[in-house]
C-alpha cells in the first residue's frame, strides 16, 4: 500500500507537543499474525488458521523541514548516548547512536487522517530508519514504525494546524571526509536498523574522478545540510549535521566499463558512532 500525502495527514503526538508531518508516502497499517493449528493424525486432515490482531507496522517517508528536523531525528536515533539541548548563543540539539542496544526514544502516538477517517496508533517506536540525500530532491527520512497496540478510532475533532515550512534540499548538502570536502558526491543514504543492537550502513553515490576517489577506510565523515535563505544565520537557524566515525568499505559497485562519466555507489559499514547536531530557532523542548 502506497498512499500519496495529498489527501492524507499524519500527526505525531509526544508528551509535550503535536506535530503535523509532511510526507511523500506512508504504509502505516495494523499488523496481523496467524496461529496455525495442524491437523491431528486421527482427525479429518483439516488445517485451521486463526487470524490474530497485532499492533502497528509500516513506515513513513517525510521530507525534513526547518521545524520537524529536531523531533524527527530524535525519534529516528532515539536516546542512545547523552542527548544535549543547549540554549545560549544558539539552540543546539545533539544525539548519538553507537553499536550497543540502548534505550530508545520515548513512545509516541500517531494520528492518521485519511479522507476524514481518523485512526490513532498508540505507543509507537522507530525500529530503523533511512536518511536520504540526493541532488535535485528534498532531504527525506524514512521511519520504520512498530507498535504493540492495534489502532483505534480517533474520536476527537481536533483541527491540526498544517505548517508550510521550508525543506532541506540535497543541492545544499556538503560532504567532508577526513577533513577534506568532496564535490563529486551526488548523494548518500544512511541506513540504520535497531533490532538486536544497532547496525548502520552508508551508501555513497559519487562521480568517479582520478585523484578524488574516496578512501576505503574513513575516520570521520560529516554530512551537513543548510537552508541558504538570507534571513537564516549559519549556526543559528536552518542547519543540521550528521557525523559518522570509523567507516569501512564493504563493496564498490561502480561499473567502469563506460566511456562517459561514471557514477557508482560505495557501501560502507559504520564501525563507530553516528551523531546528529540540529541548530534550531526556539528554546522549546523537542519532545
Amino acid at each position: 500500500m502506497n498512499v500519496q500525502g495529498g489527501d492524507c495527514s499524519i500527526v505525531i503526538k509526544t508528551v509535550h507537543r503535536e506535530n503535523d508531518i509532511p510526507y511523500a508516502e506512508e504504509t502505516l497499517r495494523e499488523a496481523f499474525s496467524f496461529l496455525q493449528e495442524e491437523a491431528s493424525i486421527e482427525g479429518d486432515g483439516v488445517c485451521r488458521v486463526i487470524r490474530k490482531r497485532g499492533g502497528v507496522t509500516g513506515c513513513i517517508v517525510t521530507p525534513l523541514t526547518i521545524g520537524t528536523a529536531p523531533l524527527l531525528l530524535y525519534l529516528a536515533m532515539g536516546a542512545a548516548g547523552l542527548s544535549v539541548f543547549v540554549s545560549e548563543t544558539r539552540n543546539l540539539y545533539r544525539t548519538c547512536l553507537d553499536l550497543l542496544p540502548m534505550d530508545d526514544s520515548d513512545y509516541f502516538d500517531l494520528v492518521q487522517d485519511r479522507d476524514g477517517e481518523r485512526k490513532l496508533y498508540e505507543a509507537c517506536r522507530v525500529r530503523g530508519f533511512e536518511l536520504r540525500f540526493n541532488r535535485d530532491e528534498a532531504v527525506k527520512l524514512k521511519l520504520d514504525i512498530s507498535g504493540e497496540r492495534p489502532p483505534i478510532v480517533y474520536l476527537y475533532a481536533d483541527t491540526f494546524q498544517k505548517k508550510m515550512e521550508e525543506r532541506f534540499n540535497g543541492d545544499t548538502v556538503s560532504y567532508t571526509i577526513n577533513g577534506k570536502k568532496y564535490s563529486n558526491i551526488y548523494g548518500a543514504t544512511i541506513v540504520t536498523k535497531k533490532e538486536n543492537g544497532t547496525k548502520t550502513e552508508l551508501w555513497i553515490k559519487r562521480l568517479l574522478e582520478k585523484g578524488s576517489d574516496i578512501p576505503e577506510i574513513i575516520d570521520e565523515m560529516t554530512v551537513e545540510a543548510k537552508l541558504l535563505i538570507d534571513n537564516y544565520e549559519y549556526r543559528h537557524y536552518g542547519t543540521f549535521r550528521i557525523t559518522l566515525e570509523r567507516l569501512v568499505l564493504v563493496s564498490d559497485e561502480t561499473n567502469i566499463n563506460s566511456a562517459d562519466s561514471v557514477i557508482g555507489p560505495l557501501r560502507y559499514y559504520v564501525a563507530d558512532t553516528v551523531c546528529a547536531h540540529v541548530f534550531t530557532a526556539g528554546g522549546e523542548s523537542i519532545t
